[in-house]
Protein backbone atom coordinates (compact mmCIF):
# COMPACT_ATOMS: atom_id res chain seq x y z
CA UNK A 1 0.00 0.00 0.00
CA UNK A 2 1.37 3.25 -1.15
CA UNK A 3 1.70 6.39 1.35
CA UNK A 4 -1.53 8.30 -0.71
CA UNK A 5 -3.29 4.80 -0.76
CA UNK A 6 -2.38 4.73 3.67
CA UNK A 7 -3.35 8.25 3.91
CA UNK A 8 -7.59 8.02 1.76
CA UNK A 9 -7.87 5.00 3.74
CA UNK A 10 -7.32 7.10 7.33
CA UNK A 11 -9.13 9.68 5.75
CA UNK A 12 -12.19 7.12 5.22
CA UNK A 13 -11.51 5.33 9.06
CA UNK A 14 -12.08 8.78 10.57
CA UNK A 15 -15.47 9.15 8.84
CA UNK A 16 -16.79 5.94 9.46
CA UNK A 17 -16.10 7.07 12.98
CA UNK A 18 -19.12 9.38 13.58
CA UNK A 19 -21.34 7.80 11.24
CA UNK A 20 -20.86 4.70 13.49
CA UNK A 21 -21.63 6.18 16.64
CA UNK A 22 -25.10 8.00 15.14
CA UNK A 23 -25.85 4.60 14.47
CA UNK A 24 -25.28 2.55 17.11
CA UNK A 25 -25.52 5.55 20.07
CA UNK A 26 -28.47 8.34 18.56
CA UNK A 27 -30.32 6.49 16.02
CA UNK A 28 -31.49 3.86 18.76
CA UNK A 29 -32.21 6.27 20.99
CA UNK A 30 -34.70 8.72 18.27
CA UNK A 31 -35.79 5.67 17.73
CA UNK A 32 -37.59 5.02 20.85
CA UNK A 33 -41.18 4.74 20.87
CA UNK A 34 -41.33 6.03 24.66
CA UNK A 35 -39.31 9.16 23.38
CA UNK A 36 -42.10 9.60 20.18
CA UNK A 37 -44.86 9.10 22.74
CA UNK A 38 -43.46 12.19 24.71
CA UNK A 39 -42.90 14.60 22.02
CA UNK A 40 -46.57 13.57 20.57
CA UNK A 41 -48.07 14.34 24.11
CA UNK A 42 -45.94 17.91 24.55
CA UNK A 43 -47.18 18.53 20.48
CA UNK A 44 -50.33 17.94 21.94
CA UNK A 45 -50.10 20.03 25.42
CA UNK A 46 -48.91 22.97 23.38
CA UNK A 47 -51.44 22.43 20.37
CA UNK A 48 -53.67 23.31 23.24
CA UNK A 49 -52.45 25.81 24.89
CA UNK A 50 -52.55 27.70 21.16
CA UNK A 51 -55.95 27.00 20.89
CA UNK A 52 -57.12 28.41 24.99
CA UNK A 53 -54.57 31.52 24.52
CA UNK A 54 -55.76 34.00 21.54
CA UNK A 55 -53.13 34.10 18.77
CA UNK A 56 -52.07 36.83 17.09
CA UNK A 57 -53.36 39.44 19.55
CA UNK A 58 -51.91 43.08 20.68
CA UNK A 59 -49.92 43.82 23.46
CA UNK A 60 -52.62 45.58 25.33
CA UNK A 61 -54.90 42.60 24.72
CA UNK A 62 -52.77 40.14 26.59
CA UNK A 63 -51.92 42.72 29.36
CA UNK A 64 -55.98 43.18 30.04
CA UNK A 65 -56.47 39.57 30.01
CA UNK A 66 -53.48 37.74 31.03
CA UNK A 67 -52.55 40.77 34.16
CA UNK A 68 -49.82 39.96 37.04
CA UNK A 69 -51.75 40.37 39.95
CA UNK A 70 -54.02 37.85 39.99
CA UNK A 71 -51.85 35.63 38.05
CA UNK A 72 -54.11 32.30 35.91
CA UNK A 73 -53.20 29.46 37.29
CA UNK A 74 -50.41 31.56 39.66
CA UNK A 75 -47.93 31.66 37.29
CA UNK A 76 -49.43 32.43 33.63
CA UNK A 77 -49.15 36.31 32.98
CA UNK A 78 -48.89 38.61 30.20
CA UNK A 79 -45.05 38.62 30.48
CA UNK A 80 -45.06 34.80 30.31
CA UNK A 81 -46.84 34.29 27.45
CA UNK A 82 -45.11 36.96 25.83
CA UNK A 83 -41.51 35.75 27.06
CA UNK A 84 -42.17 31.88 25.61
CA UNK A 85 -44.22 32.58 22.30
CA UNK A 86 -47.76 31.09 23.39
CA UNK A 87 -48.77 34.18 21.84
CA UNK A 88 -47.92 32.27 18.61
CA UNK A 89 -47.15 29.13 19.03
CA UNK A 90 -47.16 27.41 16.32
CA UNK A 91 -44.31 29.10 14.59
CA UNK A 92 -42.03 29.13 17.75
CA UNK A 93 -38.76 28.04 16.86
CA UNK A 94 -39.53 25.60 20.29
CA UNK A 95 -42.49 24.33 18.47
CA UNK A 96 -41.26 23.60 15.51
CA UNK A 97 -37.92 22.31 16.44
CA UNK A 98 -40.25 19.58 18.51
CA UNK A 99 -42.33 18.98 15.23
CA UNK A 100 -38.98 17.85 13.37
CA UNK A 101 -37.26 15.92 16.05
CA UNK A 102 -40.57 14.16 16.42
CA UNK A 103 -40.30 13.52 12.51
CA UNK A 104 -37.21 12.30 12.74
CA UNK A 105 -38.04 9.70 15.17
CA UNK A 106 -40.52 8.51 13.24
CA UNK A 107 -37.80 8.55 10.31
CA UNK A 108 -35.55 6.49 12.43
CA UNK A 109 -38.68 3.94 13.83
CA UNK A 110 -39.73 3.53 10.26
CA UNK A 111 -36.02 2.29 8.95
CA UNK A 112 -35.12 0.45 11.72
CA UNK A 113 -38.01 -1.27 13.01
CA UNK A 114 -40.91 -1.05 10.02
CA UNK A 115 -39.05 -1.61 6.72
CA UNK A 116 -37.13 -4.77 8.58
CA UNK A 117 -40.71 -6.15 10.02
CA UNK A 118 -42.05 -5.63 6.23
CA UNK A 119 -39.22 -7.28 5.07
CA UNK A 120 -39.31 -10.13 7.04
CA UNK A 121 -42.77 -10.68 6.56
CA UNK A 122 -41.91 -11.18 3.30
CA UNK A 123 -39.54 -13.67 3.21
CA UNK A 124 -40.35 -17.03 1.97
CA UNK A 125 -39.96 -19.23 5.42
CA UNK A 126 -40.56 -23.24 4.79
CA UNK A 127 -40.26 -25.77 7.93
CA UNK A 128 -38.39 -28.84 6.93
CA UNK A 129 -38.72 -30.66 10.25
CA UNK A 130 -41.58 -31.77 12.33
CA UNK A 131 -40.54 -30.65 15.73
CA UNK A 132 -40.36 -27.21 14.48
CA UNK A 133 -44.50 -27.13 14.80
CA UNK A 134 -44.21 -27.63 18.31
CA UNK A 135 -43.63 -23.91 18.76
CA UNK A 136 -46.95 -22.57 17.11
CA UNK A 137 -49.89 -22.06 19.05
CA UNK A 138 -51.78 -24.15 16.63
CA UNK A 139 -50.96 -27.27 14.78
CA UNK A 140 -52.30 -30.76 13.66
CA UNK A 141 -50.60 -33.86 12.35
CA UNK A 142 -52.75 -35.68 9.32
CA UNK A 143 -52.26 -39.00 8.34
CA UNK A 144 -53.44 -39.94 4.78
CA UNK A 145 -53.67 -36.40 3.30
CA UNK A 146 -51.81 -35.23 0.19
CA UNK A 147 -49.86 -31.83 0.28
CA UNK A 148 -52.02 -31.17 -3.60
CA UNK A 149 -55.07 -30.67 -0.73
CA UNK A 150 -53.68 -27.87 1.44
CA UNK A 151 -52.53 -26.09 -1.32
CA UNK A 152 -55.50 -25.87 -2.96
CA UNK A 153 -57.76 -25.16 0.24
CA UNK A 154 -55.19 -22.43 1.02
CA UNK A 155 -55.27 -20.53 -2.62
CA UNK A 156 -58.88 -20.98 -2.39
CA UNK A 157 -58.95 -18.86 0.26
CA UNK A 158 -56.92 -16.12 -0.81
CA UNK A 159 -53.60 -17.59 0.64
CA UNK A 160 -50.64 -16.90 -1.74
CA UNK A 161 -48.70 -20.27 -2.13
CA UNK A 162 -45.05 -21.43 -1.44
CA UNK A 163 -44.00 -24.62 -2.18
CA UNK A 164 -40.46 -26.50 -2.09
CA UNK A 165 -40.39 -30.01 -2.43
CA UNK A 166 -42.17 -31.36 0.44
CA UNK A 167 -42.63 -28.09 2.48
CA UNK A 168 -45.21 -25.19 1.90
CA UNK A 169 -45.09 -22.03 3.20
CA UNK A 170 -48.28 -19.61 3.13
CA UNK A 171 -49.18 -16.10 3.57
CA UNK A 172 -52.34 -13.65 3.14
CA UNK A 173 -52.47 -10.07 4.70
CA UNK A 174 -49.07 -8.61 3.88
CA UNK A 175 -51.12 -5.34 3.40
CA UNK A 176 -51.55 -5.33 7.33
CA UNK A 177 -47.28 -5.17 7.69
CA UNK A 178 -47.16 -2.37 5.22
CA UNK A 179 -49.90 -0.74 7.44
CA UNK A 180 -48.22 0.72 10.15
CA UNK A 181 -45.11 2.12 7.80
CA UNK A 182 -47.98 4.34 5.51
CA UNK A 183 -49.27 5.50 8.97
CA UNK A 184 -45.49 6.70 9.86
CA UNK A 185 -45.64 8.18 6.15
CA UNK A 186 -48.81 9.95 6.67
CA UNK A 187 -47.45 11.73 9.60
CA UNK A 188 -44.21 12.33 8.16
CA UNK A 189 -46.70 14.09 5.53
CA UNK A 190 -48.46 16.23 8.26
CA UNK A 191 -45.49 17.30 9.70
CA UNK A 192 -44.28 18.78 6.82
CA UNK A 193 -47.80 20.32 5.71
CA UNK A 194 -47.89 22.24 9.31
CA UNK A 195 -44.27 23.45 9.11
CA UNK A 196 -44.64 24.58 5.85
CA UNK A 197 -47.84 26.24 6.91
CA UNK A 198 -45.98 27.75 9.99
CA UNK A 199 -43.20 29.05 7.65
CA UNK A 200 -44.80 30.29 4.64
CA UNK A 201 -48.82 31.16 5.87
CA UNK A 202 -50.05 34.31 6.98
CA UNK A 203 -53.08 35.49 8.94
CA UNK A 204 -54.36 39.30 8.10
CA UNK A 205 -57.95 41.20 9.14
CA UNK A 206 -59.49 43.83 6.94
CA UNK A 207 -62.26 46.25 8.07
CA UNK A 208 -63.45 47.98 4.89
CA UNK A 209 -66.54 49.97 3.59
CA UNK A 210 -69.16 48.99 0.96
CA UNK A 211 -67.81 50.11 -2.07
CA UNK A 212 -64.26 50.10 -1.17
CA UNK A 213 -60.99 48.43 -2.59
CA UNK A 214 -58.21 46.81 -0.10
CA UNK A 215 -55.30 44.52 -0.50
CA UNK A 216 -54.31 42.56 2.04
CA UNK A 217 -52.04 44.85 4.47
CA UNK A 218 -52.84 44.29 8.10
CA UNK A 219 -50.66 41.71 8.64
CA UNK A 220 -51.50 40.00 12.55
CA UNK A 221 -49.50 36.97 12.18
CA UNK A 222 -46.82 35.90 9.35
CA UNK A 223 -44.15 33.33 9.00
CA UNK A 224 -40.79 34.38 7.91
CA UNK A 225 -41.44 33.43 4.21
CA UNK A 226 -44.98 34.92 3.84
CA UNK A 227 -44.02 37.57 1.81
CA UNK A 228 -44.38 35.01 -1.06
CA UNK A 229 -47.55 34.49 -0.11
CA UNK A 230 -49.38 38.15 0.23
CA UNK A 231 -50.98 39.35 -2.76
CA UNK A 232 -49.52 42.23 -4.55
CA UNK A 233 -50.65 42.09 -8.07
CA UNK A 234 -54.42 41.75 -7.17
CA UNK A 235 -56.90 43.57 -4.63
CA UNK A 236 -60.41 43.11 -3.70
CA UNK A 237 -63.64 45.54 -3.58
CA UNK A 238 -66.42 45.26 -1.18
CA UNK A 239 -69.16 45.92 -4.09
CA UNK A 240 -71.99 45.77 -1.20
CA UNK A 241 -72.36 44.28 2.31
CA UNK A 242 -75.54 43.52 4.19
CA UNK A 243 -77.20 41.71 7.04
CA UNK A 244 -80.28 39.38 7.33
CA UNK A 245 -81.88 39.99 10.99
CA UNK A 246 -84.90 37.75 11.98
CA UNK A 247 -88.21 38.72 13.25
CA UNK A 248 -86.90 39.09 16.48
CA UNK A 249 -84.61 41.54 15.47
CA UNK A 250 -81.38 39.36 16.17
CA UNK A 251 -79.02 39.42 13.40
CA UNK A 252 -79.24 35.85 11.13
CA UNK A 253 -76.67 36.40 8.68
CA UNK A 254 -74.07 38.90 7.11
CA UNK A 255 -72.91 38.88 3.53
CA UNK A 256 -70.53 40.49 1.61
CA UNK A 257 -70.47 40.99 -2.09
CA UNK A 258 -66.48 40.66 -3.42
CA UNK A 259 -64.61 41.29 -6.36
CA UNK A 260 -61.22 40.36 -7.15
CA UNK A 261 -59.56 43.18 -9.26
CA UNK A 262 -56.48 42.41 -11.25
CA UNK A 263 -53.80 45.04 -11.43
CA UNK A 264 -55.73 47.26 -13.98
CA UNK A 265 -58.45 46.97 -11.69
CA UNK A 266 -60.47 44.98 -13.85
CA UNK A 267 -62.74 42.14 -12.55
CA UNK A 268 -61.40 38.53 -12.69
CA UNK A 269 -63.63 36.58 -10.18
CA UNK A 270 -66.94 37.56 -7.69
CA UNK A 271 -68.57 35.86 -4.95
CA UNK A 272 -70.71 36.94 -2.40
CA UNK A 273 -69.71 35.11 1.11
CA UNK A 274 -70.87 34.62 4.31
CA UNK A 275 -70.02 33.06 7.73
CA UNK A 276 -68.90 29.26 6.92
CA UNK A 277 -68.50 30.11 2.88
CA UNK A 278 -65.31 31.84 2.17
CA UNK A 279 -63.85 33.23 -1.07
CA UNK A 280 -60.85 31.37 -2.25
CA UNK A 281 -58.40 32.66 -4.76
CA UNK A 282 -54.60 31.82 -5.69
CA UNK A 283 -54.25 30.16 -2.39
CA UNK A 284 -55.93 33.25 -0.10
CA UNK A 285 -58.81 32.88 1.31
CA UNK A 286 -61.13 35.43 2.79
CA UNK A 287 -63.52 34.56 5.68
CA UNK A 288 -66.43 36.74 6.89
CA UNK A 289 -66.19 37.08 10.49
CA UNK A 290 -67.35 40.33 11.42
CA UNK A 291 -69.41 44.02 10.68
CA UNK A 292 -69.30 47.50 11.54
CA UNK A 293 -70.91 50.61 10.38
CA UNK A 294 -68.36 52.64 8.48
CA UNK A 295 -70.69 56.03 7.92
CA UNK A 296 -73.95 57.54 7.41
CA UNK A 297 -75.29 59.52 4.07
CA UNK A 298 -77.42 62.58 5.76
CA UNK A 299 -79.09 65.38 3.77
CA UNK A 300 -79.89 69.08 6.03
CA UNK A 301 -82.65 70.38 4.37
CA UNK A 302 -81.95 70.88 0.69
CA UNK A 303 -77.99 70.54 0.95
CA UNK A 304 -76.31 68.12 -1.07
CA UNK A 305 -75.90 64.51 0.15
CA UNK A 306 -73.21 64.79 3.10
CA UNK A 307 -71.27 61.40 3.74
CA UNK A 308 -69.93 61.15 7.29
CA UNK A 309 -67.64 58.63 9.35
CA UNK A 310 -68.94 56.79 12.30
CA UNK A 311 -66.95 55.54 14.72
CA UNK A 312 -67.32 52.60 17.44
CA UNK A 313 -68.11 53.97 21.14
CA UNK A 314 -66.19 52.06 24.42
CA UNK A 315 -69.61 51.23 25.99
CA UNK A 316 -67.71 48.94 28.35
CA UNK A 317 -68.69 45.43 27.26
CA UNK A 318 -72.51 46.62 27.50
CA UNK A 319 -73.28 45.86 23.51
CA UNK A 320 -71.93 47.96 19.94
CA UNK A 321 -72.93 51.05 19.37
CA UNK A 322 -71.39 53.81 16.69
CA UNK A 323 -71.70 57.43 16.72
CA UNK A 324 -71.11 60.37 14.50
CA UNK A 325 -71.32 64.16 14.79
CA UNK A 326 -73.55 66.19 12.33
CA UNK A 327 -73.43 69.78 11.84
CA UNK A 328 -76.62 71.69 11.41
CA UNK A 329 -75.26 75.20 10.76
CA UNK A 330 -72.62 75.89 7.69
CA UNK A 331 -70.04 77.80 10.17
CA UNK A 332 -70.21 74.10 12.22
CA UNK A 333 -71.11 76.55 15.29
CA UNK A 334 -74.17 73.82 16.39
CA UNK A 335 -74.75 70.08 15.36
CA UNK A 336 -76.14 67.33 16.50
CA UNK A 337 -74.84 63.43 17.73
CA UNK A 338 -76.73 60.76 16.13
CA UNK A 339 -75.93 56.99 17.68
CA UNK A 340 -76.60 53.62 15.97
CA UNK A 341 -76.39 50.09 16.91
CA UNK A 342 -77.20 48.41 13.83
CA UNK A 343 -77.76 49.19 10.54
CA UNK A 344 -81.75 48.69 10.48
CA UNK A 345 -82.93 49.35 13.91
CA UNK A 346 -83.74 53.28 15.14
CA UNK A 347 -80.97 56.25 15.06
CA UNK A 348 -81.10 57.75 18.44
CA UNK A 349 -80.41 61.95 18.24
CA UNK A 350 -78.94 64.34 20.74
CA UNK A 351 -77.88 67.67 21.17
CA UNK A 352 -74.95 69.42 22.49
CA UNK A 353 -76.44 69.31 26.18
CA UNK A 354 -76.84 65.24 25.85
CA UNK A 355 -80.55 64.97 25.46
CA UNK A 356 -82.30 62.97 23.10
CA UNK A 357 -83.90 65.14 21.26
CA UNK A 358 -85.35 62.49 18.46
CA UNK A 359 -85.20 59.45 17.22
CA UNK A 360 -85.55 58.04 13.27
CA UNK A 361 -84.71 55.07 10.77
CA UNK A 362 -82.55 55.65 7.82
CA UNK A 363 -84.94 56.78 5.16
CA UNK A 364 -87.03 59.43 7.34
CA UNK A 365 -86.56 62.53 8.35
CA UNK A 366 -86.40 64.64 11.49
CA UNK A 367 -86.20 68.01 12.81
CA UNK A 368 -83.80 69.12 14.71
CA UNK A 369 -82.09 72.76 15.93
CA UNK A 370 -84.20 74.25 13.55
CA UNK A 371 -83.38 72.52 9.98
CA UNK A 372 -84.49 69.25 8.76
CA UNK A 373 -82.34 66.09 8.96
CA UNK A 374 -82.85 63.10 6.92
CA UNK A 375 -81.00 60.01 6.75
CA UNK A 376 -81.01 58.39 3.51
CA UNK A 377 -78.11 55.45 4.35
CA UNK A 378 -76.30 53.63 6.70
CA UNK A 379 -72.58 52.05 5.72
CA UNK A 380 -71.91 49.18 6.64
CA UNK A 381 -68.14 47.80 6.85
CA UNK A 382 -67.38 43.97 6.22
CA UNK A 383 -64.53 42.56 8.77
CA UNK A 384 -62.86 39.82 6.81
CA UNK A 385 -60.25 37.32 8.04
CA UNK A 386 -57.72 36.69 5.41
CA UNK A 387 -55.46 33.54 5.80
CA UNK A 388 -53.03 31.70 3.55
CA UNK A 389 -51.63 28.39 4.73
CA UNK A 390 -49.80 26.55 1.68
CA UNK A 391 -49.23 23.51 4.02
CA UNK A 392 -53.02 22.83 4.22
CA UNK A 393 -53.24 20.28 0.64
CA UNK A 394 -50.52 19.07 2.30
CA UNK A 395 -51.93 18.03 5.41
CA UNK A 396 -55.48 17.04 3.98
CA UNK A 397 -53.11 15.07 1.79
CA UNK A 398 -51.63 13.51 5.36
CA UNK A 399 -55.00 12.88 7.05
CA UNK A 400 -56.49 10.98 3.72
CA UNK A 401 -53.65 8.79 3.93
CA UNK A 402 -53.64 8.22 7.19
CA UNK A 403 -57.15 6.95 7.61
CA UNK A 404 -56.64 4.79 4.61
CA UNK A 405 -53.19 3.51 6.99
CA UNK A 406 -54.92 2.60 9.64
CA UNK A 407 -57.99 0.67 7.83
CA UNK A 408 -54.65 -1.09 6.79
CA UNK A 409 -53.43 -1.96 10.02
CA UNK A 410 -56.39 -3.77 10.76
CA UNK A 411 -55.38 -6.71 8.20
CA UNK A 412 -54.48 -9.60 10.17
CA UNK A 413 -51.14 -11.28 8.54
CA UNK A 414 -51.22 -15.25 8.75
CA UNK A 415 -49.05 -17.62 8.00
CA UNK A 416 -49.57 -21.61 7.58
CA UNK A 417 -46.58 -23.97 7.09
CA UNK A 418 -46.44 -27.50 6.15
CA UNK A 419 -44.34 -30.48 5.79
CA UNK A 420 -45.14 -33.97 4.57
CA UNK A 421 -42.77 -36.46 5.84
CA UNK A 422 -42.95 -40.31 6.72
CA UNK A 423 -46.75 -40.23 5.36
CA UNK A 424 -48.22 -37.67 7.43
CA UNK A 425 -49.05 -34.17 7.07
CA UNK A 426 -47.66 -31.36 9.55
CA UNK A 427 -49.60 -28.06 9.89
CA UNK A 428 -49.53 -25.69 11.76
CA UNK A 429 -49.99 -21.57 11.41
CA UNK A 430 -50.23 -18.02 13.34
CA UNK A 431 -51.46 -14.53 13.07
CA UNK A 432 -50.88 -11.14 14.78
CA UNK A 433 -54.35 -10.18 15.54
CA UNK A 434 -57.88 -11.78 15.15
CA UNK A 435 -56.62 -15.18 16.93
CA UNK A 436 -59.94 -16.79 16.99
CA UNK A 437 -60.94 -16.32 13.36
CA UNK A 438 -58.03 -17.63 12.06
CA UNK A 439 -57.56 -20.50 13.98
CA UNK A 440 -61.47 -21.10 12.91
CA UNK A 441 -60.03 -20.82 9.62
CA UNK A 442 -57.24 -23.36 10.11
CA UNK A 443 -59.37 -26.04 12.29
CA UNK A 444 -61.85 -25.45 9.46
CA UNK A 445 -59.28 -26.36 6.58
CA UNK A 446 -58.08 -29.15 8.53
CA UNK A 447 -61.40 -30.16 9.00
CA UNK A 448 -61.87 -30.52 5.04
CA UNK A 449 -58.62 -32.15 4.73
CA UNK A 450 -59.80 -35.34 7.22
CA UNK A 451 -62.98 -35.90 5.52
CA UNK A 452 -62.05 -37.44 2.28
CA UNK A 453 -60.23 -41.03 4.36
CA UNK A 454 -62.11 -42.36 6.59
CA UNK A 455 -59.39 -43.66 8.83
CA UNK A 456 -57.58 -40.29 9.00
CA UNK A 457 -56.75 -38.91 12.60
CA UNK A 458 -55.53 -35.46 13.34
CA UNK A 459 -54.43 -33.98 16.25
CA UNK A 460 -54.53 -30.24 17.67
CA UNK A 461 -52.38 -28.37 19.95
Amino acid sequence: MTAQDSFFSNISNLWLVPVRFVRREVVPVVADLRLAILLLLAIAIFSISGTVIEQGQSLEYYRSNYPEHPALFGFLTWKVILFVGLDHVYRTWWFLSILILFGTSLTACTFTRQFPALKAARRWKFYSQPRQFEKLALSAQLKSVEMNSLEQLLQNRRYRVFREGDSLYARKGLIGRIGPIVVHASMLIILAGAILGAMTGFLAQEMVASGNSFQVKNIIDAGPGAASQIPKDWSVRVNRFWIDYKPDGNIDQFYSDLSVLDKQGEEVDRQTIYVNSPLRYRGVTFYQTDWGIAGIRVRINNSPILQLPMGQLDTNGKGRLWGTWIPTKPDLSAGVSILAKDLQGMLLIYDASGKLVNTVRAGMSAEVNGVTLKVLELIGSTGLQIKADPGIPIVYTGFALLMASVVMSYFSHSQIWAVEKDGQLYVGGRTNRAQVAFERELIDMLDRLAQPSAGASSSAS
